[in-house]
């Protein structure tokens, strides 16, 4: 009999790979969306079209809605909430008010489930961003490293406190779960609003000789590929060893500069030009980076997509879609 998952943010950009993934090996897979974020376009069309996928427009805050999903998930990946660093700057009060809402919404379906194996939980690498401010983080960072928070009247605290008192209550719910912490994951269909996209875009319209701007050109990143994320997820969900896990989710190696970022979108694009090295983006650390060792250690994978090839397969799908087709990969 096919296990049958719940992705919530499923119409989104981890959420539709997810989903995809998991239908191709034979899993029932429920996606849940309100499009507040995610888009209804042809590459949702093409997951809802195969075999054993249904989708609900649901409003994750709304508790009648959520309580009509059923009892018979055997897992169930919250991965909706609000995020984009315009909606946290903007909405601070909503993004960590909703965002705990939603979650207890999710929390309480959980526990009606009949046999449910797991919760995993999104969580973000920005809870990390406290500690790093204020005292010696190590990096490449591992999941044991002890959370502080940033001053809590800035907006941008807000989401990553709703991460942490998120993870803090998936702990407490007294139900199997498995929390993941995203690091610069990346690929088709992520929106725009993220650097490789952004660099691309920059590189695709410009000319040969162009200088183009590059912020916080000497900060480091660990990217990692999109087909490289969702095959961890997997794994972590088919190990018994991953459950009541808190783990990182990304590449350990390499660190890459921004503006080799910059560079490796040149190189694909087939453009000839030039970084104009700008300012350090507020609040971006000059370093970011998971240690992947006991993620690694409990599923037996390691991201094998190179940064090279992942840009590149990025890049084949904006181009068609985005920067030459008009479509609009995210809101």
């Amino acid at each position: 009999m096919s296990k049958k998952v719940l992705i919530t943010g499923g119409a989104g950009f981890i959420g539709l790979h997810l989903s995809n993934f998991l239908l191709n090996k034979g899993y029932k897979v429920d996606i849940v969306d309100n499009f507040a974020r995610g888009m209804d376009d042809e590459e949702l069309q093409e997951v809802l079209a195969k075999k054993n996928s249904s989708f609900f427009n649901i409003d994750l805050l709304d508790n009648n809605m959520t309580d009509k999903l059923g009892d018979d998930y055997s897992l169930i990946f919250h991965l909706g909430a609000i995020i984009g660093v315009s909606r946290v700057l903007e909405q601070p009060y909503n993004v960590l008010y909703d965002n705990i809402r939603m979650l207890g919404n999710i929390i309480d379906l959980a526990r009606k489930q009949s046999n449910l194996s797991r919760l995993f939980f999104a969580s973000t690498s920005e809870v990390y961003a406290g500690s790093l401010k204020y005292f010696d983080l190590e990096i490449p960072t591992p999941e044991s490293s002890p959370l502080t928070i940033t001053d809590l009247s800035h907006s941008r605290t807000s989401y990553m406190l709703s991460k942490i008192y998120g993870e803090a209550l998936c702990q407490k719910a007294d139900i199997p779960f498995t929390l993941f912490r995203p690091h610069n994951i990346y690929g088709p269909r992520m929106g725009m609003a993220h650097v490789v996209p952004e660099q691309l875009k920059k590189a695709h319209e410009a000319n040969d000789g162009d200088k183009i701007e590059v912020f916080s050109a000497n900060h480091t990143r660990c990217f990692c590929y999109i087909d490289d994320a969702v095959e961890m997820l997997w794994r972590m969900a088919e190990r018994h060893e991953c459950r009541n896990q808190t783990l990182n989710l990304g590449t350990q190696e390499p660190e890459i500069k921004i503006k080799e970022v910059a560079e490796t979108c040149f190189y694909v694009t087939n453009k000839k030009l030039k970084i104009k090295e700008m300012p350090a983006s507020p609040g971006s650390p000059a370093r970011r980076g998971p240690d992947m060792s006991e993620t690694k250690k409990l599923i037996n994978y390691e991201s094998k997509v190179s940064f090279l090839d992942g840009v590149s397969r990025t890049y084949k799908w904006y181009k068609k879609n985005i920067f030459d087709g008009g479509r609009v990969s995210a809101k």
